[in-house]
């Protein structure tokens, strides 16, 4: 008998959705201070994470989410980052 395994959930900084953390980007802050998009989940840092939505990231540039839970300037090619990887993953 298989047993079936805890997915993990994390909250989106945005939205305020709990949902698996398959279904959403995480954006990390090194202890640099340099902020990048974390595809794998894996790189150390403080992370927050956010929706795989357009209005999501949308909301996030608007209102300085991003800015705020990391606590550092974030660079428009981050924003500009999750949307290609949202477009990229829509068409697949």
């Amino acid at each position: 008998m298989a047993t079936q395994r805890k997915v993990p959930l994390r909250k989106c900084v945005v939205t305020g959705e709990s949902l698996p953390k398959k279904s959403m980007f995480r954006v990390v802050r090194s202890k640099e201070g340099e902020v990048s998009v974390d595809v794998t989940g894996k790189k150390s840092g403080r992370g927050a994470y956010i929706s795989k939505s357009e209005e999501a990231v949308e909301t996030a540039r608007k209102k300085n989410i991003l800015e705020r839970q990391l606590e550092v300037k974030i660079p428009d090619e981050v924003y500009d980052e999750l949307i290609r990887l949202i477009r990229r993953e829509s068409i697949l």
